[in-house]
């Protein structure tokens, strides 16, 4: 086999695994390991680089105050919800209320009129009071910062509490939401079917210096470049790499 087999993409080792695999069948050979190693940090620095130009999602924007409460009410407030319509419902809102005891003493039609037209923004309205109710009664009016106490937060679930950990408390953590999970599938990095699969395999998986920004790098890249359907990979800066697993129909630049 020529030194021009290990320059190939991504994909065509992929192709070519296979054949090895039939003559090979049951042999776990170094060479076999190469070839399926998914090349994360080459990816992840073009990845980088690529969404430089485009807008920042909106809790990471938020989490620059600094504020481990903002960043878990904002959370909350994105589920379902367009980045264009969280980042000005959670600015609406904490000009009302700053903390969690301001908060819980909202009117809950206050909360509902701030933060529309966030998806849910009612049912949203009630769980920020429930929520900000247990912060004071229980955590002293502050956010938790272990994932474990997070979780026991109702309306919490792990995206959120990941995400309150990574940029409320600037500790480790990996959140995992639809463009997460998608997209490390979509690279064969990981073979799971639901984001909470991905996250386990990912804690398991990533190097720990990637976690913090893997959520960010990734939401960014699946909301501009990486789309759900018809990705663009034909101006994508990792298509000579990416195997597309998936992926059926694909379009040229964005």
């Amino acid at each position: 086999m020529g030194d021009g087999f290990f320059k190939n993409s991504y994909s065509s080792k992929i192709n070519a695994f296979l054949l090895i695999r039939i003559a090979f069948e049951g042999k776990k050979s170094e060479l076999v390991r190469i070839i399926m190693e998914f090349p994360i940090s080459k990816v992840l620095l073009r990845v980088k680089k690529a969404v430089r130009g485009f807008r920042t999602p909106s809790v990471t924007v938020i989490s620059q105050k600094n504020d481990p409460f903002a960043v878990l009410v904002s959370c909350i407030i994105s589920l379902r919800t367009r980045d264009e319509v969280t980042e000005p419902a959670s600015a609406r809102l904490f000009k009302l209320a700053k903390n969690p005891a301001q908060l819980m003493k909202l009117p809950n039609a206050k909360i509902e009129k701030a933060i529309y037209p966030a998806a849910f923004f009612r049912n949203k309205a009630q769980s920020l009071k429930e929520l900000c109710k247990n912060l004071v009664e229980n955590y002293d009016g502050q956010v938790p910062d272990k994932l474990e106490e997070l979780l026991k937060l109702k309306g919490v679930g792990r995206k959120t509490a990941n995400l309150t950990l990574i940029l409320g408390h600037d500790k480790p953590g990996i959140c995992v939401d639809i463009h997460v999970h998608r997209i490390s599938n979509r690279w064969g990095y990981v073979q799971t079917k639901t984001p909470d699969a991905t996250e386990m395999v990912l804690r398991e998986k990533l190097p720990r210096r990637y976690w913090k920004g893997y959520n960010d790098l990734l939401v960014t890249f699946g909301q501009n470049i990486c789309k759900p359907v018809s990705p663009f990979c034909g101006s994508c800066a990792i298509a000579d790499t990416c195997p597309k697993v998936g992926v059926t129909t694909r379009r040229g630049a964005s």
